[in-house]
């Protein structure tokens, strides 16, 4: 148990991550692996091609990187894929990252997921000390969901957010906001999260990698979306932050919150206190730049931690201000080279 003297001694010793804009970074994502049961369309190619294992970090020195965050000042832990839960032994990290939340070096882990393994891992979840998760659900057609996510089954989904509910985790639905495809299904998702207990966040879709498309023709401004719901929905501004960059709104008719990402329309870049680390030890400073930092390199060139705070350190202080999100009908690349799996969701 952490005395409250032995947790002012903690936090004197924490150099806070400040970055050039004086944004206090205290949020880290970390993908722990670029591997997906799914093939969403707007996420990857069908025929991905995965990195080697032995390019992985393994999830000893995942632990060890996130405590190394954890002291510089990161209270909000995210594991994200990929999809986390299809890693081997995953939730021998999950345990053991559990732990700087008893002793109150952290304030939350959080875990965001496609739901297929939710099933079976969702009580094991909750035991470990998460309390809230992010399911990636774009529809509540089955023949559309499978067009969406190529291989993925609605039912094992609903299964596995089933057993979050039992098991008391507060599930927000995340919902990827697609011209052509799921933009008649908004007001049926918002009364059937209301319905559930769910909260729910609409994304624009991010150019990110090459997935066998335009994604021109996938691109939805949220904007026009927000303007449509008005129509049928009252939506009431709310303060409630949950660390991340949506921002929410309160449902009148279901009690329910409805929050929206809008990298594109809107960026959320000027509150940003967010850094991603993938599953090889890259740092991105920033979701929609190239520039990264190589930390797997200082992590296994000594036991001791002092290369890789820091590496951290001069990685923090190249965050830039802004991503450089666009959806170019002229040129049909994406804004980043790299895929939303490689980084993390």
């Amino acid at each position: 148990m952490v005395t409250a003297l032995g947790a002012i001694a903690f936090h004197a010793r924490i150099e806070a991550m400040i970055d050039p804009f004086g944004r206090h970074i205290t949020y880290l994502r970390v993908s722990v692996t670029d591997r997906c049961d799914f093939r969403c369309i707007y996420c990857m190619a069908e025929d991905m091609t995965f990195l080697p294992k032995a390019e992985l970090l393994s999830l000893e020195e995942m632990e060890r990187l996130c405590a190394a965050f954890i002291r510089k000042g990161v209270r909000k832990l995210r594991l994200t894929g990929g999809e986390p839960l299809v890693r081997r032994n995953i939730m021998s990290l999950v345990h053991n990252l559990g732990q700087h939340l008893t002793s109150g070096d952290l304030d939350e882990l959080a875990l965001t997921t496609n739901g297929s393994q939710l099933a079976k891992y969702a009580a094991e979840i909750k035991a470990a000390g998460v309390r809230r998760i992010n399911v990636s659900l774009d529809t509540l057609d089955e023949a559309k969901f499978r067009a969406i996510t190529r291989w993925g089954r609605l039912p094992q989904v609903m299964e596995g957010l089933a057993a979050a509910k039992a098991a008391g985790l507060h599930v927000k639905i995340n919902t990827v906001a697609l011209k052509g495809i799921n933009d008649g299904e908004f007001d049926r998702l918002i009364d059937w999260c209301g319905a559930e207990g769910f909260d729910l966040t609409l994304i624009e879709t991010m150019p990110m990698g090459d997935i066998d498309g335009d994604r021109t023709d996938q691109y939805l401004p949220l904007s026009l979306v927000r303007a449509r719901l008005q129509s049928r929905w009252t939506l009431e501004e709310s303060d409630y932050r949950s660390g991340g960059p949506a921002r929410y709104a309160q449902v009148r008719e279901t009690g329910g919150r409805l929050g929206f990402i809008t990298p594109l329309t809107h960026n959320f870049c000027e509150s940003c206190n967010r850094v991603r680390v993938t599953c090889t030890g890259t740092l991105f400073m920033c979701l929609g730049q190239d520039d990264a930092a190589d930390l797997r390199t200082p992590l296994r060139a000594s036991d001791d931690d002092t290369l890789l705070e820091n590496a951290i350190d001069k990685a923090i202080g190249r965050k830039p201000k802004g991503h450089d999100f666009i959806i170019d009908r002229r040129v049909n690349r994406p804004a980043v080279s790299r895929h939303m799996s490689v980084t993390g969701g």
